[in-house]
Order: C-alpha cells, then structure tokens, then sequence
C-alpha cells in the first residue's frame, strides 16, 4: 500500500498550510491507475548515475551525470549501443562520501544558441559545493573542461545532505537546492540560520554580474537587502532537498526533502517559507528538538511517509504533463531510494485528494528524469550497472 498522508499531530495543527496552488485545466483527471516501467536503452549502463537530461536542441539526445564526475551522451533511440563521453570532471569532484560527487546539471534557457549549461559539484581543500557554468562545443556533442566559471562555491561541514538539484525556473531564474551540511539534527541550526545558504532553496540571477558576485541576486527575492540574512535564500528550513522540479503548466515548485529516522516528506516550495527543520521532521516535532519546537510559521509537506524498512529516503520527481498515460496527467510522481516504490498524488493546494503506489522498481532510484514530450524516467544508482527504466501505461 502507498503511505497515506499522516495526520497533523497537535503540535503541528498551528502551522501555516502551503498556498494554494496555481489553476490547473478544468477537465476532470481520471482516476490514478497503477503504470508500467520498462528498462529502456537496455545497452547502456551508467556508474552511480544522478540525473538524465534531454538536450534542448531538437537533437534528440540525453545527457547523463555520474556522481563521479563525468557526464555521457547518447541518441535517444530504442537500439542505442553506446554513449560517449560529453565531459569529465573527475579530477575536480570529491566522492568519498556517499553523497558527494556530480550531483545535478541544469540547462540553460538559450541553451540551443549558446550551448551553456551549469552543473553542481563537491570538491575538497576545502570540502565545498561549487556551482559552475560550462559551455558545450557548436554541435553540442562535448563540454570544453576549460571553460568552466565557477559562480558560488559554499562551504560543506560535514559529507552529508549536499542537495544538489539546479534548475531554471519559468521566471529565467537558476533555482539551487542545498542540503543543511549534514550530521545529524543540523547541529548548528544552519537550516533556520539566514545568513547561510545550507538548508535552504536558492534563487540566483546568472545572466549577469553584480558588485564581489559572479551572479546578481533577484531584486523580488524575500530576503534582498536584509543585512541579516543572505539574499540568494528563496525558501529555508530544509533538510536535504535532493530533488525538485517545476510543473511546466503551474510553475509550482516541487520537492522531496529526505528525512532523518522517521519521516521522508514531499513540499511545494514557496517565497520566503520556513519548512520546519530542524524543529520538525515532516509534520512531525522533531524529537531532538523536542523541548524548544515551535510549528507555529512553518509549513507542513503536502505529504509524508514514514522512514521504515523497506523505505529510506525520499526521491523527487515530476508533476506528469505527457500524453501516454492519461491516469496520470496532472498527478506529481516521486519515489523512495531504497524501497524503489513509484507513488503519485493530486493535490488540490490545501490537501491530497488522491494518492496511491503506482509501480514498484526493485531498483534504487537515485533520481527521476523527464524529456521534452513529458515521458518520465526513473534512474537506478548502481556501482556497475544502473539502468534507466520508463513508466508507461
């Protein structure tokens, strides 16, 4: 059975509820129905893979990152036997840690034309995630290792809960998500702390410079100007969003935050909101924290399960916009690492009004994936042998 949404405890009944989300179309959804997933490019295999993106080029080819700091490409056809290196990074990356290494690659809005594209990484001396901007050659068939700028670099206390999603939101704005720097509890309150940019969703303008940045910080960002606080943080209180996405018909923001022992959750990440961690862990009063929680401001996921065998950790994914399955259309897609279980919900902005297991992988999904007609993909993180596997009708 799919984890049902947990009902708010007591303590957590005062916070503030997500906003409701943006119309939707008018038609009614058909019911969830469970899918099918199908290895597909069933040649190819990839190490410890962390996201698959299709180029917006009219190409028709994938990229793929591996967490050790190389990125492959391949034609997206069926009988596909081999893909080649687009660029390596491996001298750079740090991967000593189980959750280090290559760990998110976004495209940019005017990719086709200027062939740039930005990727996030943990390097050492010192341990730090870096942001940085490449530039693939004119025919977009390899990046150039040289032309690297690295526009932020954020320092890592300890080598988990690294984040690592990028993506350009419909506003033409780079979206970063970081974890809290790791440990256990967030010992150092960084997730709440606005002066720093652990446990948060950041917002960055990289069209251009500003005054000691490689960026410029959106004058609309809820903490612009404050000299209490760091003006990249869009929404904090996070604990290691690993994985988000936008809705291309919404242009709401989803998230998976992974949890500590108890509860994995799933957001919808708004301007300036708190989500709760450390204090909470989903709806939940932290137990760590138990003495000083106070749910009052925040904002509760818009679901949540429980951390327990055969679950561990929560994958995001997509709000599904193809045509092949229309039981889906509409619902937001996500999944559990270790468990490698497939859910879907609908949520009307207050509450999940639908929501079931909808398939169930047998692999570990390090990360969905989605191409330019709306198919969505679920990844396997495996040492030798990851596959990429579709879901169907």
């Amino acid at each position: 059975m799919a984890p049902s949404p947990a009902a708010a405890t007591a303590a957590s009944a005062t916070a503030t509820p997500a906003a409701p989300a943006s119309p939707t179309a008018t038609a009614a959804p058909q019911p969830l129905a469970p899918v099918s997933v199908t290895r597909v490019f069933p040649a190819l295999t990839f190490v410890r893979m962390t996201g698959m993106y299709e180029l917006p080029d009219g190409s028709h080819r994938f990229l793929v990152t591996e967490q050790r700091g190389t990125i492959r490409i391949f034609d997206n056809r069926p009988d596909v036997q081999q893909s080649s290196l687009f660029l390596d990074i491996s001298g750079e990356v740090l991967t000593e840690g189980n959750e280090e290494g290559l760990l998110g690659l976004a495209f940019a809005p005017d990719f086709a034309s200027s062939g740039i594209f930005y990727v996030d990484y943990v390097t050492s001396d010192p341990v730090r995630t870096v942001i940085a901007r490449f530039r693939a050659t004119p025919d977009h068939t390899r990046a150039d290792p040289a032309s690297e700028v690295r526009l932020l670099e954020i320092g890592q206390p300890f080598p988990n809960h690294k984040g690592g999603q990028l993506a350009f939101g419909p506003d033409g704005y780079l979206y970063v998500g970081m974890g809290d720097g790791g440990s256990a509890n967030d010992p150092g309150n960084r997730a709440q702390d606005l002066n720093v940019l652990l446990g948060k969703v950041l917002r960055i303008d990289v069209s251009g410079a500003s005054a000691g940045l490689k960026y410029r910080i959106p004058p609309d960002n809820p903490f612009a100007g404050r000299p209490d606080a760091r003006g990249e943080v869009w929404a904090y209180g996070l604990r290691n969003p690993w994985r988000f996405s936008f809705d291309p018909a919404t242009g709401d923001l989803w998230a998976g935050d992974v949890g500590q022992n108890n509860w994995e959750e799933v957001d919808v990440i708004r301007k300036g909101q708190d989500y709760g961690w450390p204090q909470l862990e989903g709806s939940h009063c932290n137990a760590a924290r138990a003495r000083t929680c106070d749910p009052a401001g925040t904002v509760l996921p818009v679901t949540e399960y429980p951390t327990a065998s055969p679950n561990c950790a929560v994958t995001g994914g997509f709000v599904y916009r193809g045509g092949a399955i229309p039981s889906l259309q509409g619902a937001y897609v996500y999944g559990d690492y270790c468990s490698g279980k497939v859910w879907a919900l609908r949520y009307d902005g207050q509450k999940v009004t639908e929501q079931m297991e909808i398939a169930d992988t047998n692999v570990n999904i390090s990360s969905f994936a989605v191409d330019l007609a709306g198919n969505i993909y679920a990844l396997a993180h495996s040492n030798s042998g990851g596959g990429i596997y579709k879901i169907g009708p």
